[in-house]
């Protein structure tokens, strides 16, 4: 049994780590970009090129969206004078900073 070597068994693309994830996507040479792209983004390119369904949920927005949010209603709460509006909004901006941390 020593002279047969153990199969090694292809890691999950999920559990893979980022650097892990920029090879493959260079080794299949269909993804431009690669380095720039974060982990999500790098397992969506990946498995779009091969084909896998993703049945991961997507995530509800990426922190970028939820700070330009962030920022229109921190304009909008400025602009409002009625103190209760402005308590909804401020509450509103909290919650948002709340999911960015997250």
């Amino acid at each position: 049994m020593a002279g047969k070597k153990k199969e090694e068994k292809e890691k999950p693309l999920d559990k893979m780590t980022a650097k892990e994830l920029r090879d493959l996507g260079k080794s299949l040479g269909n993804i431009a970009g690669v380095h720039a792209m974060n982990k999500i983004e790098l397992l969506a390119a990946i498995k779009e090129v091969k084909g896998i369904k993703d049945d991961t949920p997507k995530p509800d927005s990426s922190v970028r969206e939820v700070k330009a949010k962030i920022r229109d209603l921190k304009k909008k709460k400025e602009a409002v004078e009625d103190p209760a509006k402005a308590a909804i909004l401020r509450r509103r901006i909290s919650r948002l900073k709340k999911k960015t941390r997250s």
